[in-house]
C-alpha cells in the first residue's frame, strides 16, 4: 500500500500520474472538477460558491438511539411534515434487557410520527439501517445523510455521511448542511484479493495506514481504479461501511455493471447510474491498493487502527499481546488489570466468541462464504462460541432457501435476527476477561458491553467474517482464512421485496396531521438552555489526556441508550466509565447557572464561586449575575472518534456544559454536535496546559468575542487571588453556526 505525498492525477481511470511529474493539457482546478465527489456536491449545493458548500439531501435515515431526539427537536422547532423521506428503522434497542417498556415505546413513537409526518418505519428485526439504506434508498449519484456514523453507501454511488442529530434536523426543517468543500482522495484499486480474504481485511488495512496520520480526514474518499471492477457488489459494501474508521466525511465509487446489477436484483433498476471520473481528474492525495498483497488481518483491542496480519499476530504472539496490554493500560486509564496472554495455549492464541453481524459483517457473501469454510465442521463444546447476524430479514429468507442457515446451525452456531447489538454493547456481551473475534465496525473500549466501573473488562478484535469461521473450525483457535483449502460455493442472492411489503409501513411521503404521536412515559422535551452571556466562568470538571477519546467514553452505548428519549435520564452516564466523578461535578457547578437563571445570586448557590468572583472583580467589576454565564468544561487531547450519536454533546448540555477544550477534534461530526448544542469548541495548542481539573476558567466578553469574529479569545484561569491569561480559538465557523451558539442550541435558533 502506498500513500503519495503529493496530489495526482488520475487519467482514464487509470494511470496515477504524481502532481510534481504532471504535464497535462488542464489546469489542476478545471481537473479537480473531474471527480466523482465534485459531481455529487455540486448536483446538491444550493449555494453560489463551490468553496462554501450548502447541501440538500436527498433521504435521511435515523435508528431508534437517534430518531426520537431528532424528531423532538425539530417538533419543538415547528415541524410539520418531513420534506424528503425520512426512514426510522428500529435495529439498535430491539432488546429490553433494562427500562421495561421503554424500547417499545420508542419504536410506538416512531411509527406514529411516520404516519403524521410522512415517514418510512422499518419495525424491529427486519433490518440494520445501512442494509435497509442499501437495499431500498440508495441510488446512483444521491446523497443521503444518517444519524449514525456507519451512513455509507458509495459503493452504490450515493455520497451518504453520518452526522449527529441536530444536522438531520435542519434537514428535516429544510435549512442545508454546510461545509466547505472537502478534499478527495483517490483509493486507487488494482489486483484482486487472495483466497480467503475479505472485504473487512482490505478496509482495516486501510485503517492501519491513514488511521493516525489523519490522511484522509474529513476528506472524501474515492475509490477508483481496474481493480474495482474485480470485488462483487457485496465486497464493495463490505469495505466501504469501514471507512467511517478513518475519519473521512464521506465516500464514493465508481460504478459498473455489478453495481446496475445490485439495483436489478432489489427491484431498482432505474436508480442505478453510472459514474466515473473525468478523463484527467485531479485528487489531493492517493492511496494506492494491489488487492493481492492484501492478507487476513486482525485489529487488536482497542481501536480498528490497531492493525496486524492475523500471520504477524502468530509469528510474534507474546511481543505484540504485550503492546496490546501496554496500549490498554492508557486507555482503561489503569483502573484494572488487562491481559490476553493467558489466552495462549500451547503457542496458539485462543478466543472465546466469534461473532459475524451488523452493517458491516452480515452481508449475504461473508456469511455464505463462512459457511462454506465451517461445512463439515463444529465449533465444538468448550467456551468458544459463533453468533451470526443478517443484516436483513431478506438475507435471512435466502439463507434458509439455499440451506446455508441449515449449515451454519448445524456446526453450533447460532443464527439471530437483524440487530446491531454486538456492535454497541447491547447484546453477546462476552464473559469477563473473555475476548471476542467480531466483523463489526468497532472495538473500543468496553463497547462490548463490559462495565468496568464494576470490575468488569473483555474485549474485541476485528475480523473478516472468513477468518472467524476458520477461526470457529478450529474450536476457537486463532487462524487465517487463508489455511481454508476448500473452495467457495458462491451462491446466487435473490432479494424479496414482498417481506418489506408485508412489514414496513411506508407513508410514500403523504403526511396525516390527524395522527396523534404515542409517547411512553420516558419520552422527555428538551430542558430550557439559556442563550449565551456576555461572560462565561467554567468550571474544568474533567481532564483526559488519552491521545483519543471516543464517543463510546463520552457516552456509553450499550443499557445506557435505553434511556436515549429521557435527556436527563441519559446524562447521568456522561463519562461513566471514563471518568465517573463528571456528573457529580458538573451538577455541582450547573446550580450557579440555574440561581441566574432563576434571577438569584450564583455565588450564593455555590459558595466556592465567592473567593472566584472576588478575583475576577478585581479587574472586571461590572461582572454579575445579569451578564453572566457559569457551567463547566472538559479538556481531552482529541475527543469525538466514533459515534454520531448527538448525545456525546447534548448529554454535556444538559448538565451545564457550555464548552469543550481540545488540541483537535477527532471529527466533523463531533464538533458540530458541540456547535448545535450551543457549546463552543474551543481548541487550544498541544502542550502544557494553563489550567488543570478543578480550575475555573473566566472568559470576558466572551459573547461579543463570538460576534465579531474574533480570531483568538482570551481566557483566564482563576489562580488564587490572580487571573493567567491564555489564549483559544473557535476555528472556522458559518454565520448560523455562531448564532447557534449565541442563542444557546439549535433549538433556540429555530424556535418561533
Amino acid at each position: 500500500m502506498k500513500l503519495y505525498d503529493t496530489g495526482v492525477y488520475l487519467q482514464n481511470g487509470q494511470d496515477i500520474i504524481p502532481e510534481n511529474q504532471a504535464n497535462l493539457p488542464v489546469a489542476k482546478e478545471e481537473a479537480a472538477k473531474n471527480t466523482i465527489a465534485y459531481s455529487i456536491l455540486k448536483a446538491h449545493n444550493k449555494s453560489d460558491n463551490m468553496e462554501k458548500l450548502q447541501i440538500k439531501f436527498d433521504k435521511l435515515t435515523s435508528h431508534d438511539i437517534t430518531f426520537v431526539g431528532i424528531i423532538q427537536t425539530a417538533r419543538a422547532s415547528g415541524l410539520e411534515k418531513f420534506p424528503v423521506p425520512y426512514v426510522l428503522t428500529n435495529c439498535h434497542n430491539s432488546l429490553c434487557a433494562v427500562g421495561g417498556t421503554i424500547n417499545e415505546d420508542d419504536h410506538m413513537f416512531g411509527l406514529t410520527c411516520a404516519k403524521k409526518y410522512g415517514g418510512v418505519y422499518v419495525p424491529p428485526h427486519q433490518a440494520v439501517i445501512h442494509q435497509f439504506a442499501r437495499e431500498m434508498l440508495a441510488g446512483g449519484g444521491k446523497m443521503i445523510l444518517g444519524s449514525d456514523s456507519h451512513t455509507r453507501y458509495g459503493a452504490l454511488g450515493t455520497m451518504a455521511m453520518g452526522e449527529g442529530g441536530p444536522e438531520l434536523v435542519k434537514q428535516l426543517l429544510c435549512q442545508t448542511y454546510d461545509i466547505n468543500m472537502p478534499g478527495v482522495v483517490a483509493i486507487y484499486l488494482k489486483g484482486t484479493p487472495r483466497p480467503g480474504v475479505g472485504p473487512q481485511d482490505v478496509a482495516l488495512a486501510i485503517i492501519g495506514e491513514v488511521f493516525a496520520n489523519g490522511y484522509v480526514k474529513n476528506k472524501v474518499m474515492e475509490f477508483v481504479g481496474p481493480g474495482v471492477a474485480n470485488l462483487s457488489a457485496d465486497f464493495r459494501i463490505g469495505i466501504d461501511v469501514m471507512t467511517t474508521e478513518t475519519t473521512c466525511l464521506s465516500s464514493i465509487w465508481q460504478t459498473d455493471e455489478k453495481i446496475e446489477e445490485f439495483y436489478a436484483i432489489h427491484g431498482r433498476p432505474e436508480d442505478y447510474k453510472e459514474l466515473k471520473p473525468g478523463s484527467v481528474a485531479y485528487y489531493d492525495g492517493c492511496v494506492e491498493i494491489d488487492l493481492g498483497e492484501i492478507k487476513p488481518m486482525i485489529a487488536m483491542p482497542f481501536h480498528p487502527s490497531n492493525t496486524y496480519t492475523i500471520d504477524e499476530l502468530k509469528a510474534n504472539l507474546d511481543d505484540i499481546l504485550a503492546d496490546v496490554e501496554k496500549r490498554a493500560q492508557v486507555s482503561l486509564d489503569g483502573k484494572i488489570p488487562f491481559t490476553l496472554r493467558d489466552k495462549v495455549v500451547d503457542g496458539q492464541l485462543y478466543v472465546e466468541q466469534g461473532i459475524i453481524a451488523g452493517c458491516a459483517g452480515g452481508g449475504f457473501e461473508n456469511i455464505c462464504a463462512a459457511a462454506d469454510i465451517l461445512k463439515g465442521k463444529n465449533i465444538g463444546h468448550d467456551a468458544f462460541t459463533l453468533s451470526v447476524y443478517p443484516a436483513s430479514t431478506p438475507i435471512y429468507m435466502e439463507l434458509a432457501k439455499n440451506g446455508v442457515l441449515a449449515e451454519l446451525i448445524g456446526t453450533g452456531a447460532v443464527v439471530k435476527t437483524a440487530f446491531c447489538g454486538p456492535c454497541f454493547g447491547a447484546g453477546d456481551t462476552p464473559a469477563n476477561n473473555a475476548f471476542s473475534i467480531r466483523h463489526t465496525t468497532r472495538n473500543f473500549p468496553n463497547r462490548e458491553g463490559s462495565k468496568i466501573q464494576n470490575g468488569q473488562i473483555s474485549s474485541v478484535a476485528l475480523m473478516d467474517a472468513r477468518s472467524i469461521a476458520a477461526t470457529a473450525a478450529n474450536k476457537g483457535f486463532l487462524t487465517s482464512a487463508e489455511e481454508f483449502e476448500g473452495s467457495y460455493s458462491e451462491h446466487k442472492y435473490y432479494f424479496d421485496k414482498s417481506i418489506y411489503e408485508n412489514r414496513v409501513f411506508d407513508s410514500k411521503g403523504v403526511a396525516d396531521p390527524s395522527v396523534e404521536i404515542q409517547f411512553g412515559p420516558n419520552i422527555k422535551d428538551w430542558p430550557e438552555m439559556a442563550a449565551l452571556a456576555d461572560n462565561l466562568i467554567l468550571k474544568v470538571v474533567s481532564e483526559i489526556h488519552d491521545p483519543v477519546t471516543t464517543t463510546d467514553e463520552l457516552i456509553p452505548s450499550g443499557e445506557t441508550s435505553s434511556y436515549r428519549s429521557n435527556p436527563l435520564g441519559l446524562a447521568e452516564f456522561t463519562l461513566s466509565r471514563k471518568d465517573p466523578a463528571y456528573v457529580g461535578r458538573a451538577k455541582e457547578i450547573q446550580a450557579a447557572q440555574k440561581a441566574i437563571q432563576a434571577g438569584q445570586c450564583p455565588a450564593e448557590a455555590v459558595p466556592e464561586l465567592k473567593p472566584v468572583m472576588e478575583t475576577i472583580h478585581k479587574s472586571y467589576p461590572d461582572v454579575d449575575k445579569t451578564n453572566l454565564g457559569v457551567g463547566s468544561t472538559i479538556f481531552a487531547v482529541k475527543p469525538g472518534d466514533g459515534s454520531a450519536r448527538e448525545q456525546a454533546a447534548s448529554c454535556q448540555k444538559v448538565l451545564g456544559g457550555w464548552a469543550n477544550v481540545a488540541n483537535e477534534y477527532a471529527t466533523k461530526r463531533y464538533r458540530s454536535n458541540l456547535i448545535n448544542w450551543g457549546m463552543l469548541p474551543f481548541l487550544i495548542p498541544a502542550g502544557d496546559l494553563p489550567f488543570r481539573n478543578g480550575d475555573y476558567l473566566f472568559f470576558p466578553g466572551i459573547r461579543k468575542a463570538v460576534e465579531e469574529k474574533a480570531d483568538v479569545i482570551k481566557g483566564y484561569t482563576v489562580d488564587g487571588d490572580s487571573l493567567k491569561e491564555f489564549d483559544v480559538t473557535l476555528g472556522e465557523l458559518t454565520d448560523d453556526e455562531r448564532e447557534i451558539i449565541l442563542k444557546g442550541c439549535l433549538i433556540n435558533y429555530n424556535r418561533k
